[in-house]
């Protein structure tokens, strides 16, 4: 499980909405080894006035919270991280410096997902060792 929190300003989001979107699943599928399926993204579109960045970003500033399972290797979350970094840039011409991501891992039994917790859960994909 992975859902994603993208905040920014509405009207750079709505040009990138579908394009990012795409990006974190592809990352996702690839670096999280999810499956195709699992796309759950929250694009949170702030005025002006209402996203207060630092002086030397631009409009394009986007703020991406990732929330997953605790259990994946370092390494993993590493390359998802850069991943993520290299793609937005070269596939949106969103300056590296205008994207901050952070990771938020729970374990499992703090996640209520279909009438269950997430540790009753069956996945068809692997959180702890490698992935």
């Amino acid at each position: 499980m992975a859902q994603y929190k993208i905040y920014g300003e509405r009207a750079h989001l709505a040009r990138h909405r579908a394009a990012l979107s795409d990006i974190l699943h592809g990352c996702s599928t690839e670096f999280l080894k999810l499956p195709e399926e699992k796309r759950f993204h929250r694009f949170i579109p702030l005025e002006p006035e209402d996203f207060i960045r630092p002086a030397d970003r631009s409009e394009a500033y986007t703020v991406i919270e990732i929330s997953m399972f605790e259990g994946r290797a370092p390494e993993t979350k590493k390359a998802l991280l850069q991943g993520i970094m290299q793609r937005v840039p070269a596939e949106l011409g969103i300056p590296v410096e205008d994207v901050e991501i952070t990771i938020f891992e729970t374990p499992m039994a703090n996640w209520g997902i279909r009438g269950k917790t997430g540790d009753e859960l069956v996945l068809g994909y692997r959180v702890s060792g490698g992935n």
